[in-house]
C-alpha cells in the first residue's frame, strides 16, 4: 500500500516524506521530524516558529508591513481607519497620539463574529429556507389534487348536462390545464429562487469553516458578513387555486351559464415579522363543517361574540351585561354597562383585554383588571362596531346624527389616524344609516364591512381604496335577500359573512369569490362572527341566545 495515498497512514515528515511528523512550522506550515527540523532552519532560527505537531497553526500570521518589511503587523491604528502597523510605525510621527488595538484582539472578537454568524446560518436561517423550500415542495406536490378537485366538480356539472355541453367542459379543461402549467412555473420560479440562495447559504458556510480553521490575519479580518443580507427573507408565495363556480342551467347560453374559472391568484406575504415567526400552513374547507358545542349564554337577542381563544368568550346582546363564558360553557364573569344601554359591539385586545362601544355615551370603551375606563369619545358621530388589527390599531365605524353617513375611522391609541368613507369618484362606500355595520381586518390587512342594508360586503385595502364588494350567491335554496349582519375573518385570509335570513354563513376568499356556505349545524338567524386563533368559528343565533362553535376547515 502506497502509504502517501493510505486514508489509514499517519502523518509523514514533509522534506523526507518518511519519518513520522514530530513538529510543525508555523511559519512555514510544513510537518517536519526531529531528524529534519535541523535542516528546516538552517537559513535562520529567527523566522522559523516550531511548535508540536499537535499544536499546528496555533501561532498567528501576522501581515507584513509595508513600511518596515522586517517586522510584523501587530497591532491596528483606530485613527488611521485600523489600518495595520507594527511597532516602529507607532513610533513614528505619522502616529502620534494616536490609539492602538492589539490585532490579536481584533482577531478574537472577529472570530467570535464568524462562529456567531456560523451558529445563527446554521440554526436559524437555513432551516427558515429548507421550510419555505418545503411548503413550496408540498403546493407542488398537492397540485394535482388540486386541480383534480376541480376537474370533478366540473365533471359532476357536465353530467347534468350531457353530451350537448361535452365540447364546454373539454375547452375548460383545457383552460385549466394551462392555468395548472402557470401555476406550476410560479411555484417552480420561486422554489428555484429558495434553492439558489440556499447554495449561496450553503457556500458561505464553507467559506466561514475555512476561515475559522484558518490563522490568516487578512483573511480573518476581511471578513464580511451576510447575516442582514440573508436574513431579509423572500416573500412567501402562495398561489391560490382557481375556483370553478357553477350556473344554473340555460340552453340559450349554455357557455357563459355554465360556469367561470377564475384566473390563477398569487399572493405573496413579506416575512418581516420575525425569523422566528412561523408560516401558517394551508387549510382546506370541510365538506360538511361539524357543530363542536352549545353555548348557552341565557341573553335575549343575542348580537356579537368575540375571542381570542375558547378559554373566554365574550358574549353581548340587547342587555346591559356583558358575559365572559369559557369553551364549556361555564359563566366566568359577567360586566355591567355603566350606562343602562345594551353595547353597540365587543372585542378584544392583544392583551386579552375587553373593549366596547357604546351608543348611549357616544364613547368606545375598555375594562382591565375590572376597572372601565373611556377611551374615545365622539361628537357628531356614534360609535357601531370595532375592531383591533394585527398592528393594535383600532377600526371603528360609526354614523352620523342625521343618518345621512357613515364612516370608518382608525385610531392609533386615541389618536384619529385615518378616515375612509367615499371611493375614488367620490361616492360613499357605505350606506348612511344606523344599521349594523361590523368591521374586521383580514390576514392581508384588507379592511372588511359587513353592510346589512345595503346587501352587501364592502371590502378596501389598508390604504381605503376600494377593492370589491359582495352582494350574495344565487341559489334556489337561499331564496330571500342577501343582508350581511356580521363578519370575521380567518387564517386562510377567507371572509365569512351571516345571512340571517337565510340562516346560513357565506363563506369568500380574500379576493371576492364564494366558496360555499355553512348551511347545516341547524342554524337560526346567525348574528355575530368570531374565529379563534385556532380557526373554530363561533356563531351568534339571534333570537335562542345560543353561541355554537363550529369546525369548518380541515
Amino acid at each position: 500500500m502506497d502509504p502517501h495515498s493510505s486514508a489509514q497512514d499517519v502523518h509523514r515528515c514533509d522534506l523526507c516524506e518518511t519519518a513520522i511528523v514530530h513538529s510543525y512550522c508555523d511559519f512555514c506550515h510544513v510537518n517536519l521530524c526531529k531528524p529534519c527540523i535541523g535542516d528546516h532552519i538552517s537559513d535562520g532560527y529567527h523566522k522559523h516558529i516550531i511548535v508540536p505537531f499537535q499544536e499546528r497553526r496555533s501561532t498567528l500570521i501576522y501581515p507584513k508591513c509595508g513600511t518596515h518589511t522586517h517586522k510584523n503587523c501587530e497591532f491596528q491604528c483606530k485613527d488611521c481607519n485600523n489600518i495595520f502597523v507594527c511597532s516602529s510605525c507607532m513610533a513614528s510621527e505619522q502616529h502620534g497620539r494616536h490609539k492602538f488595538v492589539e490585532v490579536t484582539e481584533v482577531f478574537k472578537t472577529k472570530k467570535d463574529d464568524i462562529k456567531k454568524d456560523a451558529k445563527e446560518l446554521e440554526n436559524h436561517i437555513s432551516p427558515l429556507y429548507e421550510e419555505i423550500a418545503r411548503d413550496l415542495e408540498n403546493q407542488l406536490a398537492n397540485l394535482d389534487g388540486g386541480y383534480e378537485k376541480i376537474t370533478t366538480t366540473m365533471s359532476k356539472q357536465g353530467e347534468q348536462w350531457h353530451r350537448e355541453i361535452d365540447i364546454i367542459i373539454n375547452n375548460m379543461k383545457t383552460e385549466i390545464g394551462e392555468i395548472k402549467v402557470k401555476h406550476k412555473d410560479i411555484l417552480q420560479k420561486h422554489l428555484d429562487e429558495i434553492k439558489q440562495i440556499q447554495s449561496l447559504i450553503k457556500q458561505t458556510l464553507q467559506a466561514i469553516r475555512k476561515i475559522e480553521k484558518s490563522t490568516d490575519v487578512s483573511l480573518t479580518t476581511e471578513y464580511s458578513s451576510k447575516i442582514r443580507e440573508f436574513s431579509k427573507l423572500p416573500p412567501k408565495v402562495k398561489v391560490t387555486l382557481p375556483t370553478f363556480i357553477a350556473k344554473p342551467i340555460d340552453p340559450e347560453n349554455l357557455y357563459s351559464l355554465f360556469g367561470q374559472i377564475t384566473p390563477l391568484s398569487t399572493a405573496t406575504e413579506e416575512n418581516v415579522s420575525s425569523l422566528n415567526q412561523h408560516k401558517t400552513s394551508v387549510r382546506e374547507l370541510m365538506d360538511e363543517p361539524e357543530l363542536v358545542t352549545t353555548i348557552h349564554t341565557g341573553h335575549e337577542k343575542l348580537r356579537s361574540v368575540t375571542c381570542l381563544n375558547d378559554d373566554k368568550i365574550w358574549t353581548s346582546g340587547k342587555t346591559n351585561d356583558i358575559k365572559c363564558f369559557n369553551s364549556k360553557g361555564s359563566l366566568l364573569q359577567t360586566i355591567q354597562k355603566q350606562s343602562g344601554k345594551f353595547p353597540g359591539d365587543i372585542a378584544v385586545d392583544s392583551d386579552g383585554d375587553l373593549l366596547y362601544t357604546s351608543g348611549a355615551t357616544r364613547t368606545v370603551n375598555k375594562v382591565k383588571n375590572g376597572q372601565t375606563e373611556e377611551l374615545i369619545r365622539l361628537q357628531g358621530w356614534t360609535p357601531g362596531y370595532l375592531c383591533v388589527t394585527s398592528t393594535g390599531d383600532l377600526l371603528v365605524t360609526m354614523y352620523s346624527d342625521d343618518y345621512t353617513q357613515s364612516k370608518v375611522v382608525r385610531y392609533l391609541g386615541t389618536t384619529e389616524k385615518q378616515t375612509i368613507q367615499f371611493d375614488d369618484k367620490g361616492k360613499p362606500l357605505y350606506s348612511g344609516n344606523a344599521k349594523l355595520k361590523c368591521i374586521r381586518e383580514n390576514r392581508n390587512r384588507d379592511i372588511c364591512v359587513a353592510d346589512s342594508e345595503a346587501g352587501a360586503v364592502v371590502v378596501v385595502n389598508q390604504d381605503g381604496k376600494l377593492r370589491w364588494r359582495y352582494t350574495g350567491h344565487p341559489s334556489v335554496t337561499k331564496n330571500k335577500p342577501f343582508k350581511s349582519q356580521d363578519i370575521t375573518t380567518d387564517s386562510q385570509s377567507h371572509i365569512l359573512t351571516a345571512d340571517s335570513d337565510n340562516h346560513c354563513i357565506h363563506i369568500l376568499d380574500q379576493n371576492g369569490q364564494f366558496l360555499g356556505y355553512i348551511d347545516n349545524c341547524d342554524l337560526k338567524g346567525p348574528t355575530g362572527l368570531c374565529v379563534d386563533i385556532n380557526d373554530n368559528l363561533f356563531v351568534c343565533e339571534f333570537y335562542k341566545g345560543n353561541v355554537k362553535k363550529i369546525k369548518y376547515l380541515k
